[in-house]
């Protein structure tokens, strides 16, 4: 989500001039966050959802998914050479444009035989060019409006990311479960190939959307200029890079501090693919039964709008109280809801209220807690020399434990039943809580 919480990102950096007048920041930052979101969640999450449709097993449909969050983790590494060459526009447009081909041959391998390896393959090549094209939106943003814009539109920014999910999460899960049902007449129950006809066309639907998004953003959005000591060469590149990382581990009390950049999210990650799972999984299999459209409605809308809601209320608590002493209480609102998963999964409702209830409360205070994992990357982890890299770190951090805690999540479940994995989820807690407590304060609040 979006502080920018559900990704990895970047840090605006103050100070930057804007350069010569360009058009309205409300025609191209809104369109370029949405569809930065829409690519990153198709990606690493409905992704997820497809494979079980199409009769992947949990282990592996959970693994498969979350080894595409690998490209968002290590775009740090591979961000000062976008510096380097052309212009930020460029690569956002280059990277949209490629990125809405890609679902198109998606769409069309899902025809072929062995598509499931192609599939993959295409997915793996698109993570990667939708984290260029993160790193190269914010860069446009960042370099092309000044410190008071960047002020003015954050809130733009972070809502028109989180509408990439609600679009991607509930909208298109939504249309693919209506289509499967009510289009080509398949039993929604029953997961396997039946389920190609409708997800082929949530890919081509996705793929128009982007590749329009492009065409919009050849008009509107500015080239961004390069940032202060852009790197002129790769060696330059390396040796910065090389030197971000000798100072980020020169900072004071880093390894608390990189304990809680991995671990603060640790239950998160190992609930983010299985609570869907849950949802669309037979009763007589431990989980609720619901189809891909009430998926895409209590779990991919509802869920989402509590997210938002739970961010911003999240924030105004943050501002008024402080980040020192609320940290705690917000680790506590990211973690003791996920016990709503286990009751759950324990009595298996089947009134809709109550499960749009229980996912609810669990999304709204995982945003409430989310804001102070954000705020104290920015305020305590990012400041120094390279402020935007190590902030990078550390989201990375916490994008390779949603990576590995998602690629494990699948396996264990099957292992465990539902029940018994979600106590397992409610034990994953208590790292968090430790770090959370020994986390350094040695700078000053913003």
């Amino acid at each position: 989500m979006n502080t920018k919480a559900a990704t990895p990102g970047t840090v605006p950096a103050a100070g930057t001039a804007a350069p010569a007048r360009t058009a309205s920041p409300l025609l191209w930052v809104p369109t370029g966050y949405f569809t930065m979101a829409l690519a990153y969640v198709m990606l690493t999450s409905v992704t997820a959802i497809m494979f079980k449709n199409l009769g992947m097993d949990n282990g592996k449909a959970a693994e498969y998914a979350s080894y595409l969050i690998l490209a968002y983790t290590i775009k740090p590494l591979f961000a000062p050479f976008v510096e380097m060459y052309r212009t930020k526009k460029f690569f956002v447009l280059c990277a949209q444009l490629t990125i809405g081909v890609g679902f198109g041959l998606v769409a069309l391998a899902m025809s072929l035989p062995g598509y499931m390896a192609i599939m993959i393959a295409l997915f793996i090549v698109l993570s990667f060019i939708g984290a260029t094209q993160d790193i190269a939106s914010d860069g446009v943003y960042v370099t092309a409006l000044d410190t008071r814009t960047q002020s003015l539109y954050c809130g733009i920014q972070s809502l028109s990311w989180n509408i990439g999910p609600i679009v991607a999460s509930g909208g298109m899960v939504y249309l693919s479960g209506w289509l499967h049902t009510n289009v080509f007449g398949h039993d929604p129950k029953v997961f396997g190939e039946a389920w190609i006809d409708s997800w082929r066309i949530v890919f081509f639907i996705v793929a128009a959307i982007t590749i329009v998004m492009a065409v919009w953003h050849v008009r509107t959005m500015p080239e961004g200029s390069k940032a202060e000591n852009a790197p002129t060469s790769v060696g330059q590149a390396l040796h910065i890079l090389w030197d971000s990382f000798v100072t980020f581990f020169q900072k004071r009390d880093v390894w608390l501090m990189v304990g809680f950049a991995f671990l603060f999210r640790l239950s998160i990650g190992l609930l983010e693919k299985i609570g869907p799972f849950f949802m669309v999984d037979p009763v007589a299999k431990g989980g609720l039964g619901l189809s891909n459209e009430l998926l895409g409605i209590v779990y991919g809308t509802y869920g989402l709008v509590a997210v938002l809601v739970g961010s911003l209320l999240g924030g105004f608590f943050v501002a008024r109280r402080g980040l020192k002493p609320t940290l705690f209480l917000l680790c506590c609102a990211v973690n003791i809801p996920n016990v709503t998963f286990l009751l759950m999964a324990m009595y298996q409702p089947t009134n809709l209220v109550a499960i749009s209830a229980g996912v609810a409360i669990e999304k709204f205070f995982y945003g409430f807690g989310s804001v102070g994992f954000m705020i104290y990357l920015m305020q305590q982890l990012a400041p120094g020399k390279y402020s935007t890299t190590h902030y990078a770190f550390g989201t990375g951090l916490m994008g390779l434990c949603m990576m590995v805690t998602g690629a494990v999540s699948g396996h264990l479940q099957q292992w465990l039943g539902y029940v018994d994995y979600f106590w397992f989820v409610m034990a994953a807690t208590i790292p968090s809580f430790l770090v959370t407590w020994f986390a350094p304060f040695h700078h000053k609040e913003g």
